[in-house]
């Protein structure tokens, strides 16, 4: 009998703690809220079977950005064993347009950022006053700075005495005093700064909303060049372009989309620049195709699907490519996904994923799922992509 029981707790030891150990995993890569659209049930593409038990309603409101309904709800695999409890949001699915084709990106920053340092008279008396390189610079003693002949007046204007500068670093608002040297060589007094106050590029649309004329491109943040950091906008510009060569991706070295910009009206406004991407109104869609349902991330595969992007010109074309890996935790990144370029015909062209290509949309299953966002270096056929979900979400909210 002792036996019997020893076997039984050996047998339910070699399933039970397996099972507990899978539940942990699962706990760490799932996420601790999801949207679902009113019409579908809650389900996740796991290998393993996961069920959700509702527990109670705790909110309700109107939108996607406010879901009409919102539950705790137990994530258990295969019905038994606890995995974590998660909010699950029921919303009205947006229908958006994919789009794929490029645009010219102008943005004016608010304010101007410190890009590198200078000496005056031997010194610098900008760094030795504790400013930085990436510091978005906004006044000179109550004179707004947006350009660096603003910077210039202001400074020269001060005769030597010490001015006030107001500048953000990190989002922290800060009032530092600093006190110009007199340059010989320019015959007025300086704090030896190199600032930047606007900045150019080449992205593409990922969508349009005809719901409310607004769209969302890149897939991640328009940076600085020098300094990495995320530019602040005060006002930019979606433009006219036209794709007119590419240089071919290959290991170790990206490619890149080289694109004309076009003469003619501005295509619509840039009010945002974020981590999630580019987002503004249009004065019309960029595209001619017909809206879609957004995919929300849990309804995500990986395995086939496809982008839309343009290589030539001004129209996309489909291509094929592989979801190989979903980080379905990711909520506010733009590497949710990694995907490789399947299409030999993408691949002749342009070696596969490259620079100016962030923004292209991926559909799967009928559904706008992300968007293309970086190139793996060392393999130029890989790369991250974004869910759609999280552009939606954060482009439209600001955040």
């Amino acid at each position: 009998m002792h036996k019997l029981f020893r076997r039984i707790a050996v047998i339910l030891a070699a399933v039970i703690m397996p099972s507990y150990l899978v539940a942990g995993y699962y706990s760490y890569i799932l996420p601790d809220s999801y949207y679902i659209s009113s019409e579908n049930k809650f389900s996740l593409p796991t290998a393993l079977p996961i069920s959700a038990y509702p527990s109670k309603n705790v909110a309700r409101a109107a939108s996607f950005l406010s879901p009409s309904l919102s539950q705790n709800t137990s994530l258990k695999l295969f019905g038994i064993v606890p995995i974590k409890n998660v909010e699950i949001q029921e919303i009205d699915t947006p229908m958006l347009i994919p789009c794929g084709q490029p645009f010219g990106i102008k943005l004016l920053m608010d304010g101007v950022m410190i890009v590198g340092f200078g000496t005056v008279d031997n010194s610098c008396p900008a760094a030795e006053a504790g400013l930085q390189k990436g510091d978005i610079l906004h006044s000179i003693n109550n004179i707004p700075i947006t350009s660096n002949a603003d910077l210039k007046t202001a400074v020269a204007s001060s005769n030597g005495e010490p001015v006030s500068a107001i500048l953000t670093r990190d989002g922290i608002e800060k009032n530092i005093p600093i006190t110009p040297v007199f340059s010989k060589e320019d015959n007025s007094y300086e704090v030896g700064i190199w600032v930047r106050d606007s900045t150019a590029g080449v992205g593409t649309f990922t969508f349009y909303s005809p719901e409310n004329s607004t769209f969302g491109g890149l897939g991640h943040p328009v940076c600085d060049t020098d300094t990495g950091i995320c530019i602040p906008i005060a006002s930019g510009e979606a433009c006219p372009v036209e794709i007119s060569s590419v240089k071919k991706g290959l290991s170790g070295e990206p490619g890149v989309l080289n694109g004309t910009f076009l003469e003619g009206q501005p295509l619509g406004m840039l009010l945002c620049n974020n981590r999630c991407g580019v987002f503004g109104k249009l004065d019309e869609s960029p595209s001619s195709n017909q809206a879609i349902p957004m995919g929300l991330k849990q309804e995500i595969t990986t395995g086939e699907a496809e982008i839309l992007c343009t290589v030539s010109g001004s129209e996309p074309s489909s291509y094929t490519i592989e979801i190989e890996d979903i980080d379905y935790s990711g909520n506010e990144n733009s590497q949710n996904m990694i995907i490789r370029v399947t299409d030999e015909k993408l691949i002749n062209a342009t070696g596969g994923i490259v620079q100016g290509m962030s923004g292209s949309p991926i559909i799967q299953n009928g559904k706008l799922i992300g968007a293309v966002t970086h190139v793996f270096v060392d393999d130029p056929t890989r790369g991250y992509g974004i869910f759609c979900e999280n552009m939606y979400r954060f482009g439209l909210s600001g955040s």
